[in-house]
């Protein structure tokens, strides 16, 4: 199992966005992000895509825990997002479950939710298990 505090993401889009994972176990990750200029669109929204980072983010991270990281590597292989609400400012929370671990998929339920508790996104990713070449 892979310790996804070992990984270097000073220059990923976690960094950029500031996710940061703040729990991280098989039954439950969640990560959280601050609604900025940064991860707004042009009306002064959080833009869908960023809803998407942070769930992606989520399940590739969680999925990790159910790997053999030395010879596998988990990649994204469908996300979608239903937006049910905006969120100008403040933080946002990412609370992912995983629904079915498999063999060679591993999807996974995220839910994103304002500073309130009050759901802004849902979305469901799937996750390949793809052998590690090197």
């Amino acid at each position: 199992m892979a310790d996804v505090s070992n990984f270097d993401i000073s220059k990923t889009v976690m960094a950029t966005l500031g996710i940061e994972i703040i729990e991280y176990t098989r039954e439950k990750v969640v990560a959280i992000m601050p609604v900025t200029t940064k991860t707004h669109q042009p009306f002064g929204l959080m833009h869908g895509g960023v809803s998407v980072v942070i769930a992606e983010t989520v399940a590739s991270a969680g999925s990790y825990l159910f790997i053999d990281a030395e010879k596998q590597r988990a990649v994204g292989l469908e996300i979608n997002a239903n937006h049910i609400r905006s969120v100008r400012e403040g933080m946002v929370k990412a609370v992912g479950v995983p629904v079915h671990v498999g063999r060679t998929t591993i999807i996974w339920d995220i839910r994103i939710y304002n500073e309130e508790e009050k759901l802004v996104c849902i979305s469901r990713c799937t996750m390949a298990v793809i052998e590690h070449q090197e």
